[in-house]
């Protein structure tokens, strides 16, 4: 599928579950525009496996810097809403999620997950015996994450294999990035950080910049 980046975000409502154990619909779209708000919306396969409870802690760790920056963490798989209440019941030191408050997307009709083309399927073929479409995979997310800004617009989207887990400073970093764009109007070299030089979007801009560093 074609990258979504620079596009609006797909307009959808998604089953949601929380801490408190109460589910809701979830529209990522609307809860950036809505809010006047940047998203982070992050994706894992399964809930009760392994590399995806420290992912959801070190998103939870975060959360007071992703709100400094005026932004909204929502997780999401394709488990059930149900699931995730059990998971978010389990501690953390029995390999659960207890203490994770942000809202958990619960795509167990795998709707939005296909219109981002994020699943793991392999495969399709049309079983003519019994009229079906089987898939090879496990038909669960890889570990896709999407920066939307407060017009609903995708600005970083990013895919990673199921063993790797992702960086949770590198999307505070990309919202600094891309918060300093729309602020100054300036463009954010390679490595940038909030406090670091930043450039005119210019050739002389660029010759002046790689000459001093």
């Amino acid at each position: 599928m074609a990258t979504l980046v620079g596009k609006k975000f797909p307009n959808l409502s998604v089953d949601a579950m929380n801490e408190m154990g109460d589910t809701f619909k979830v529209n990522v779209l609307e809860e950036a525009v809505n809010n006047k708000k940047k998203v982070v919306l992050f994706w894992y396969p399964k809930d009760f496996t392994f590399v995806c409870p420290t992912e959801l802690h070190a998103f939870q760790a975060a959360l007071p810097e992703f709100e400094k920056r005026n932004t909204i963490v929502i997780g999401a798989s394709c488990d059930t809403p149900e699931v995730h209440f059990a998971w978010l019941n389990q501690s953390k030191d029995n390999g659960g999620i207890e203490g994770v408050t942000y809202p958990l997307l619960a795509d167990s009709n795998r709707n939005l997950s296909s219109i981002l083309g994020i699943l793991d399927i392999t495969n399709e073929t049309y079983d003519e015996a019994t009229g079906t479409v089987q898939v090879e995979g496990d038909n669960v997310t890889y570990r896709a994450t999407y920066i939307i800004d407060e017009e609903g617009t995708v600005v970083h989207e990013g895919v990673n294999h199921m063993p790797i887990g992702r960086n949770v400073n590198e999307y505070l970093r990309l919202i600094d990035a891309y918060t300093h764009v729309q602020e100054k109007g300036e463009v954010c070299p390679a490595n940038w950080e909030e406090g670091k030089t930043a450039m005119q979007p210019n050739a002389k801009a660029t010759a002046e910049y790689l000459a001093a560093n």
